[in-house]
């Protein structure tokens, strides 16, 4: 049975169309499944929208992303764990990807990564840069990692050391027991962050992380625009 795991902090806008596609890809693939949602301390209609659209809800209060997932996989009774960000699309064909991959030996992967809607050239530039980087690394980008039971409780799951970058250190950790593989196939995640904060903005955030190196890691400060309010999506 795939167990995904989807971690979530006030998602009602998005959620309910990413629990739609996983359950639409599992039925389309004829495999068992469930979705867990971790709420880590939603203040909307999060629950809510995961409970009607036939997840098991898990309720956190950590406010950060590497602890949520674990909760939610410490809930999980499947194998393996897909692990899936709460404004990411999944369908069939990358799972038809992700599952071959695991039969064929694979302990873990990630996927390709498109941005829906609007994003501005210079993000477009950026995330070809990104993607051949963690294809070349091979590391899994955060909006979709997969990996058997075994290897996640082997790996130690996600450090809670971290407040951003986390998947990095998780799919090093996967690395190290056994052959990991980034899917040419593609998941779509929200481009909502890029639409909301300026150039200059994720501009300071790569600056602070090539200034003070991994530390900025260790603290919400330096990675705000993952941890502060959501600002709107001037697109939604």
């Amino acid at each position: 049975m795939i167990s995904y795991i989807v971690p979530a902090y006030n998602e009602e806008r998005l959620l309910g169309a990413t629990l739609r596609a996983l359950h639409a890809a599992s039925i389309a693939l004829g495999e068992s499944y469930e979705i867990i949602v971790a709420d880590d301390a939603s203040s909307d209609g999060t629950a809510a929208v995961a409970a009607s659209c036939g997840a098991r809800v898990v309720r956190v209060d950590h406010r950060q992303i590497a602890a949520t997932r674990n909760s939610g996989a410490r809930a999980a009774e499947g194998d393996p764990f897909v692990f899936v960000d709460a404004d990411t699309i999944v369908d069939e064909a990358v799972m038809r990807a992700a599952l071959q991959a695991l039969r064929e030996g694979a302990v873990g992967g990630g996927a390709t990564v498109h941005f829906d809607g609007r994003v501005p050239l210079y993000a477009r530039a950026l995330l070809v840069a990104i993607m051949w980087l963690f294809r070349a690394c091979r590391w899994a980008a955060g909006s979709f990692v997969f990996c058997t039971r075994r290897a996640f409780e082997a790996a130690g799951g996600f450090d809670q050391t971290l407040y951003a970058s986390e998947e990095i250190a998780f799919s090093r950790a996967l690395k190290r027991q056994g052959r990991f593989v980034v899917l040419r196939q593609a998941v779509t995640t929200s481009g909502r962050r890029i639409r909301a904060y300026s150039a200059a903005e994720l501009l300071g955030i790569m600056a602070r992380l090539a200034i003070r190196g991994p530390s900025v890691l260790r603290s919400r400060q330096g990675v705000e625009m993952w941890y502060e309010n959501r600002r709107e999506d001037p697109d939604a």
